[in-house]
């Protein structure tokens, strides 16, 4: 009785294995419309706003992915985040940033957003900016998304201006023979002198 057990977990074991193997090969093939990528660091080390009274640290990641899958849903289409080795046809790497005046109160959001199309070609680098006035001790978290909410919004009325990003999503769409995985985006090309000087 112990032996037939054990097969039967043996065999169970190596149906799961096979189940997960086929699910990861099916996701891997999957091409969606957007791929959005924020780096790690965005969702594991929180950043300070600065207050002479009291500090306020939170995580950039977790507030912008939402905002940005929304707002980029509507342009684009179906918007996924990056994992692993899916592939898009835009690859968008975005990088947030706050900075909080307790002098004058106001929270001042940016987002740059790095486009790439399917194949991993550099389309456009767009920066869009917000500020938003509020206090740190009162409702600092909607004051922050907020912010970050209209730079988005200020970063994707450039990109639908762009009329070359425009025509390389159409032309991408209709002969994209490879793909670049989207793990891949922080090793491809961007502005030298911003990626030399990040602040």
């Amino acid at each position: 009785m112990k032996k037939n057990i054990h097969k039967w977990f043996a065999v169970l074991g190596v149906m799961l294995s096979f189940s997960a193997w086929a699910d990861s090969v099916a996701h891997a093939g999957t091409k969606h419309d957007v791929l959005l990528y924020i780096q790690p660091v965005e969702f594991t080390n929180p950043i300070k706003l600065w207050h002479p009274y009291s500090d306020y640290w939170f995580y950039q990641g977790p507030l912008v992915e939402s905002i940005a899958i929304e707002k980029l849903g509507k342009v684009y289409g179906k918007v996924e985040v990056c994992d692993a080795n899916q592939s898009g046809r835009v690859l968008v790497w975005l990088q947030p940033k706050m900075f909080y005046n307790p002098q004058v109160q106001q929270f001042y959001g940016k987002v740059t957003a790095e486009v790439y199309t399917g194949i991993g070609k550099h389309v456009g680098t767009y920066v869009g900016e917000a500020n938003v006035h509020g206090r740190i001790g009162m409702q600092a978290e909607s004051r922050i998304k907020q912010s970050y909410a209209l730079a988005i919004d200020h970063a994707i009325s450039k990109m639908k201006a762009d009329s070359t990003l425009q025509t390389q999503i159409g032309a991408d769409a209709v002969s994209q023979t490879e793909t670049t995985p989207c793990s891949m985006v922080t090793l491809l090309p961007t502005n030298k002198l911003r990626r030399a000087l990040p602040f």
